[in-house]
């Protein structure tokens, strides 16, 4: 396959570039910092430096065509702005939905969070207001790009991410109990989402006893 993921020097996109490139996937990795393009390269990726902010969707569709599917791994990070969480979260998931209809490239996998519903009918009022924002730009991003008939889109929201190693087991479903999941786990989890084409579900995923395979392949 050719995959193009943005926001790729995020962690769990680069995980996902070396499970990729390993087995001779192409992935095209969009950064937006220029010093970041020598580690992509070390992932096995091919990097296309730009700025998801600045860039029009003329711009990003030349990158993304000829891809078999797109994957938004961006964001704003922590410690950024609440206008930076909108423009990134929010908006660059948005150009890249553009980008990849007007290309032609109808799979989009989203990275997105659990909790986000949270922000549907306003904020708890125990959340952190700058957690807050951002769950109000993934939300936006996943209600922009979810009805669009011209994609194929799958929403993952993992929960708390952990650099621990992963398990090769989760738990995977439409609703879950918050908890935690190994960055390396949902980087594999977007890998078997790819190789199983499938799309229009909206999935949470954490810790759990399936194995990764068994619960891709149990999704309707």
């Amino acid at each position: 396959m050719r995959i193009v993921t943005a926001g790729a020097h995020g962690q769990v996109a680069r995980r996902l570039t070396r499970l990729l490139s390993a087995r001779g996937d192409t992935v095209v990795g969009i950064v937006r910092n220029p010093d970041h393009a020598d580690d992509l390269r070390a992932d096995g990726a091919e990097p296309v430096v730009l700025d998801l902010e600045r860039a029009g969707v003329d711009q990003l569709a030349e990158v993304v065509s000829g891809a078999d599917a797109v994957v938004f791994a961006a964001g704003a990070g922590p410690g950024s702005g609440d206008a930076r969480k909108h423009t990134v979260d929010r908006g660059a998931a948005v150009l890249l939905a553009d980008a990849a209809e007007r290309a032609g490239v109808r799979r989009y996998l989203l990275v997105s969070s659990m909790g986000v519903e949270q922000a549907r009918h306003g904020t708890p009022e125990d959340t952190d207001p700058a957690f807050a924002v951002y769950l109000q730009a993934k939300l936006a991003a996943e209600d922009d790009v979810l009805p669009r008939p011209g994609l194929d889109t799958v929403v993952l929201r993992p929960g708390r991410l952990t650099d621990s190693p992963g398990t090769g087991r989760v738990r995977l479903a439409r609703g879950a109990e918050y908890g935690e999941v190994p960055r390396d786990d949902v980087a594999a989890v977007l890998v078997a989402l790819l190789d199983a084409g499938t799309s229009g579900e909206v999935l949470e995923l954490v810790g759990g006893d399936t194995p990764i395979a068994d619960a891709v392949a149990a999704l309707p």
